[in-house]
């Protein structure tokens, strides 16, 4: 089981609120090695000056002396430098890639059998932080953005790396979901707009997700705890079929986001989640995987039109076990929504002692 963590950045490492995303990252580490990817931008004709300026991003905003595995182009690299580069990412504790084309990305690192060497990383321990067009490259597929909005190719996907389908998440991920550049017309789904990434998900597997990322926004999957959490501006989507799911700043339990666990569905303006939300996230709850019932009770919560009764109960025992283990904070969460659907709540101001003996 990986002890790592994958940070994906729906828009540039230094958009606002970024930087505490990369201090929380490093921080994990006493003298983090970290290591720049400057794959995804080797097409352009600036690649020094790319690097020059991520390397006193991080030297100016992180105190971080970044070491560059450089591979702009593999067919240009020797034998040794390939292997340099793949060292360089299996032994460090912090991995970075960002800016550029994802198609372009890929095709460097496909035949470098970089996903190993990121593998490797992630199973150390290390953080992998990859950015807008470096982190659509780590799906099971891969869109190639610059292709379709900017050369005019009809929508098609190419294989990614899959990264996340070794830690079980088969998926494509498309960060940029709320980009609004376009004004006059949709550049949202990472500039491909809406209409042509539904025509990428009839291409998909049933199986297979739209992993979404908001621009100013980071999903982080904490694999050591299993768990996905957004921090930043906005949110992330795990988009399955017809099935929705909102990942934001609550921890999101990553095996209902695994193949064969179904994801709710929550459609738009839908007063309250079906009553088979609650079966859906059955066996979790079952086991008292509290964590798990206050997602289905924060996905419940924006509807705020009231509860089923098997969510009420099943938030009203939830509550009574957080209370006994002592985890008020949780406690306060689900009372908060018990209440907000019209529910009253009353609490003795403390568990009554047991009676003396006769």
């Amino acid at each position: 089981m990986s002890t790592g963590v994958i940070a994906l950045l729906g828009s540039g490492e230094t958009a606002p609120g970024m930087v505490r995303v990369h201090r929380g990252l490093l921080a994990r580490y006493d003298a983090p090695r970290a290591v720049l990817l400057d794959s995804t931008y080797g097409f352009q004709e600036n690649v020094a000056q790319m690097t020059a300026k991520l390397v006193a991003f991080f030297a100016t905003s992180l105190h971080v002396d970044l070491e560059v595995a450089s591979l702009p182009r593999y067919g240009a690299a020797t034998p040794l430098q390939r292997q340099l580069v793949k060292d360089q990412v299996a032994r460090a504790d912090y991995v970075f890639a960002g800016p550029g084309s994802p198609s372009y990305a890929r095709d460097q690192w496909t035949p470098l059998a970089l996903v190993d060497d990121l593998a490797r990383a992630l199973g150390r321990g290390a953080a992998l932080c990859f950015a807008s067009a470096a982190s659509v490259t780590l799906g099971r597929l891969c869109a190639p953005i610059y292709e379709i909005y900017k050369a005019g190719a009809d929508p098609a996907w190419l294989p990614g790396l899959d990264l996340l389908g070794r830690v079980g998440l088969d998926c494509a991920v498309i960060p940029h979901w709320d980009n609004a550049e376009g004004r006059d017309h949709d550049t949202s789904r990472c500039y491909l707009g809406e209409r042509r990434l539904a025509l990428l998900e009839d291409a998909l597997a049933p199986e297979t997700a739209i992993l979404g990322v908001d621009e100013h926004t980071a999903l982080i999957l904490d694999f050591a705890r299993d768990v996905a959490t957004t921090t930043g501006r906005g949110r992330a989507w795990w988009r399955r079929g017809a099935e929705v799911r909102e990942l934001g700043p609550e921890q999101t339990p990553l095996a209902l986001l695994r193949p064969g666990v179904r994801v709710p569905s929550f459609a738009p303006g839908a007063a309250q989640p079906p009553t088979a939300a609650v079966d859906d996230l059955g066996e979790s709850a079952a086991r008292g995987d509290l964590v798990a019932l206050a997602e289905l009770v924060r996905r419940a919560a924006p509807r705020r039109a009231g509860l089923s009764p098997g969510l009420t109960d099943a938030i009203v025992r939830a509550r009574a076990a957080a209370r006994r283990a002592g985890d008020f904070a949780l406690a306060d969460r689900l009372r908060d929504e018990l209440v907000a659907a019209g529910i009253e709540v009353h609490d003795p101001a403390t568990y009554p002692a047991p009676a003396p003996p006769a």
